[in-house]
């Protein structure tokens, strides 16, 4: 009896966590019509014309996804080993997070939309489709950004010094009756400037303010400038990873995807 149960949870855990089986592939490829499924239903329930006509439908298809992602993390629990590092790893938790909110939604029921968090699920998609180039060029952009930090705090703690400095001033010159009504919604209007998005929700009255106001801007040209410099600098000094080959012990065919671990010709567990 035990041996049928190791047999089955065997036969499960390929299913469900190798995606370069056939088996896997498809279960992988289902997943993904299902999260995309769930996600437009989630999305069209926001919309109200679309609530209205079709509610008792999208509840319909909102508690069917929600079984079927359900089922799926219950079996990923019961066949993995490392069923804690599971639970606390990104997939385990965006797990969690995409069927919490429904069960949740019986207490308050605006965070049920909070599902569409399942969407990260779709990064599958670069084992899926042997993509892990692109996972590679993803490391190397986030080792660039590692290097980079220290240049950038000093960045941010710059751009946080103008913001105190210029929030703190508009709001001696322009004051509560010109739509300045404190420091921080000051300070708010001075990072809406650096930006450059420029809501228009606040702006200066008067001359000064104005004259300060066009300075921060031609200031913030120059500044949005600096961390693009800083990460194009570290991107041409990292080097990029080395990708590993694994050779099949059976048929000797090489495979250089972090993702393969087992051969696409006779299907042997591959070695680095």
């Amino acid at each position: 009896m035990a041996g049928s149960y190791d047999k089955l949870r065997d036969k499960l855990y390929t299913i469900i966590f190798e995606a370069d089986t056939p088996a896997g592939k498809a279960f992988d490829i289902g997943l993904i019509f299902a999260i995309l499924g769930n996600s437009i239903v989630i999305i069209s329930e926001s919309v109200e014309t679309i609530r209205v006509s079709y509610g008792m439908l999208l509840m319909v298809l909102v508690w069917f996804f929600v079984v079927i992602f359900t089922i799926e993390y219950v079996l990923r629990i019961m066949v993995v080993d490392d069923r804690k590092g599971y639970l606390l790893s990104f997939y385990g938790i965006i797990d969690l997070l995409a069927i919490l909110p429904v069960y949740l939604g019986f207490f308050f029921p605006q965070i049920r939309f909070l599902t569409v968090i399942r969407i990260f699920r779709l990064l599958r998609l670069f084992s899926i489709l042997k993509m892990s180039r692109y996972i590679d060029e993803s490391s190397h952009l986030i080792r660039a950004l590692k290097a980079s930090r220290p240049k950038i705090t000093v960045f941010l703690f710059t751009i946080l010094f103008i913001v105190v400095i210029v929030g703190s001033l508009m709001y001696i010159i322009e004051g509560p009756e010109n739509g300045f009504e404190n420091i921080p919604e000051s300070m708010y209007w001075a990072i809406v400037t650096v930006s450059t998005v420029g809501y228009g929700d606040i702006s200066p009255q008067t001359p000064i303010g104005k004259i300060l106001s066009s300075f921060l801007m031609i200031i913030a040209y120059g500044i949005l400038a600096v961390p693009t410099g800083i990460v194009t600098y570290e991107l041409a000094q990292t080097p990029p990873l080395v990708a590993r080959v694994k050779t099949c012990r059976q048929c000797s065919s090489e495979f250089s995807s972090a993702d393969d671990r087992f051969c696409s010709r006779c299907g042997t567990l591959l070695e680095p």
